[in-house]
């Protein structure tokens, strides 16, 4: 008896930021077999963001024959994963908030759709497979075009009583500048790849990307030295008020701001050392070890078999 030809299983995971959508195929135990990356039409609205990765989602999935079984995505915002809808968002997204990112998926695919906070995703794909797998009692931070945070506590990753915990990007007390989300302030408006953007243009006259600032603080730039320095300075700030209330010693980083590891990290460990927590207890800090894939990889975990704890 001939019987039938199956195809592999695959789940897909869908990471939308502030610049970029990024979409991966893996296999249940989370082993990338394809992905790519694409433009965010921030600006054009929820229905053109959505079109774009379910294109992208198609094009990988016609490049060869996979069973498509679910599809996780992480989105910028606060999100509210019963209804499937994001909540609340930066001003860098036109028509999200209220968007009905799952059951827009499911009609169009015919498969299971979830949502999480794309940074919940980040910190649940480095917990699963990356830099901090296993750990228990973890702070996720990724420094992008905004900062955005996550916590997992006693293996669980926090959604708080209004989707919003492990928000740290959007906590006060760092000058007084407007943030996206209508506050001011905040953690954002100095550890963002915007924020130093604007910053060194505020020093120097000159606007230009995060990235050209990187590479004049290689050249020996003081100002573009100046303003990774206030970045990573606030981003220790953050981590130890968030070792203080919480006792979470464990932290790693991800965002684009990161492939300036080098500018960055002297800073937060100069930081960190200058007033160390109330615990006595070093703080560990890891960078992504997924880099873009793990917001992307953590929201593939959503589709597949029911994942066990984070960190069990």
């Amino acid at each position: 008896m001939t019987r039938p030809l199956t195809h592999p299983t695959v789940v897909a995971g869908v990471d939308i930021g502030g610049t970029t959508t990024q979409v991966v195929l893996c296999t249940p135990d989370l082993a990338v077999v394809a992905h790519t990356q694409i433009p965010t039409p921030a600006a054009q609205g929820g229905p053109a963001m959505i079109r774009a990765a379910l294109d992208a989602l198609r094009r990988l999935l016609g490049q060869s024959p996979r069973r498509l079984a679910g599809v996780g995505v992480g989105a910028a915002g606060v999100v509210d994963t019963a209804t499937g809808r994001v909540l609340v968002a930066s001003d860098s997204f036109r028509d999200w908030a209220g968007f009905p990112v799952t059951a827009t998926i499911e009609a169009e695919l015919g498969v299971p759709a979830f949502l999480d906070n794309d940074v919940n995703a980040f910190l649940r794909g480095e917990v699963a497979k990356g830099a901090v797998q296993g750990e228990r009692d973890v702070l996720g931070i990724t420094l992008g075009t905004g900062v955005g945070g996550a916590l997992c506590l006693g293996g669980t990753l926090l959604d708080g009583a209004h989707g919003a915990a492990g928000e740290i990007g959007h906590i006060p007390g760092f000058g007084d500048l407007p943030c996206t989300c209508g506050g001011r302030g905040h953690l954002e408006t100095l550890a963002s790849g915007r924020a130093v953007a604007t910053h060194y243009a505020r020093r120097t006259g000159h606007r230009t990307t995060a990235r050209h600032i990187a590479a004049a603080a290689e050249n020996g730039d003081a100002d573009a030295r100046a303003v990774f320095h206030a970045a990573g300075t606030a981003v220790a700030r953050a981590v130890l008020i968030t070792a203080g209330l919480l006792d979470v010693t464990t932290v790693v980083l991800g965002g684009g701001l990161t492939h300036a590891w080098h500018l960055l990290h002297p800073a937060i460990r100069q930081a960190l050392e200058a007033e160390p927590p109330v615990s006595a207890q070093p703080i560990r800090l890891e960078r992504t070890r997924l880099a873009g894939h793990a917001a992307a990889i953590g929201a593939a975990c959503l589709a597949g078999p029911r994942p066990a704890p984070v960190g069990a």
